[in-house]
């Protein structure tokens, strides 16, 4: 990460009222950089201590104050100086853009005029550079040497997520030629096609451009379809579908057994749900309510 130099300023003026400063980085401000911002007041006599950071919300549609603790665990620590107030981002990302601006707590002054001008935030960066083959899954990653039949069509794109829309280019190493695309079409390979690819995304800002690189070889004629690219794939692909199959019939055939064991065992005797006996000698030995005692049947 690198510090920008607070330089760039932006003021506002109102009649007789003291100018509000805001200042932020001249330089474009890359994903991770570290940034500062700084409220100043023209004349130095004035007290910086009646002033804070605002920044626009654009879902609540108005400005809100900034704290150290306004932005959850993105913590942007604010300190405060003899004659300046500063607002430091360790960690710029595109939950920082947006205007900002210093704003006094005076009461001698009310809005607009007590507040500087916004100052625009622009957070740049640039993801990786993915490479997809045309007819194939964005999930399946493009192999960096592809190989394929001769005669076959091979269409390629190159995509990254940016902070603008970059510009995009193919060229081959050791040809002549570019060309000013996303996509590369291929038609009738031959072996004069073969050769080392490459895409080459730019950005508004230089440090952030990116290529990538693949290599494409054409097989003979009479090769067989597996040692291809494609024919790779469709065996894998083969392969995962009939693991696949014998997975869900193990489970299937588990499960049928482990039913059908359930169903055929015998659970145990439930005591409480049987007549017990009555013995006789525990019969004789209670004392008759009817005169004679009576045979048990």
């Amino acid at each position: 990460m690198k510090a920008h130099l607070v330089i760039a300023v932006i003021a506002l003026i109102h009649g007789t009222y003291a100018t509000l400063l805001i200042k932020g980085p001249t330089e474009p401000i890359l994903e991770g950089d570290m940034v500062t911002l700084e409220c100043q007041y023209s004349d130095s006599d004035l007290n910086i201590s009646q002033v804070h950071f605002e920044y626009f919300s654009k879902y609540m549609n108005s400005w809100r104050a900034i704290s150290e603790r306004s932005w959850c665990f993105y913590r942007m620590p604010v300190t405060r100086t003899e004659n300046s107030l500063l607002l430091f981002i360790p960690h710029a990302g595109v939950y920082y853009e947006g205007p900002y601006r210093c704003v006094s707590d005076s009461d001698n002054v009310t809005a607009p005029d007590n507040s500087s001008l916004p100052l625009a935030l622009k957070v740049h960066y640039m993801g990786a550079l993915m490479l997809s083959r045309e007819g194939y899954s964005s999930y399946l990653s493009t192999p960096q040497d592809l190989k394929v039949r001769r005669g076959d069509e091979v269409v390629l794109k190159c995509s990254a997520s940016s902070s603008e829309e970059p510009k995009y280019s193919w060229y081959k190493e050791g040809s002549d030629w570019v060309l000013p695309s996303s996509t590369l079409t291929l038609r009738k390979m031959s072996e004069v096609d073969e050769g080392r690819y490459t895409c080459v995304a730019e950005h508004s800002v230089e440090a952030l451009n990116k290529k990538r690189s693949i290599s494409i070889t054409v097989l003979p004629e009479d090769a067989p379809w597996y040692e291809s690219s494609n024919g790779r794939l469709i065996l894998m692909t083969s392969a995962a579908a009939a693991s696949l199959v014998v997975f869900i019939l193990s489970v299937t055939a588990f499960l049928c057994l482990r039913a059908k064991r359930v169903k055929t065992r015998k659970g145990p005797i439930d005591d409480r749900s049987q007549i017990k006996p009555i013995y006789k000698t525990s019969v004789d030995s209670l004392p008759s309510t009817c005169g004679d005692k009576q045979p048990l049947v």
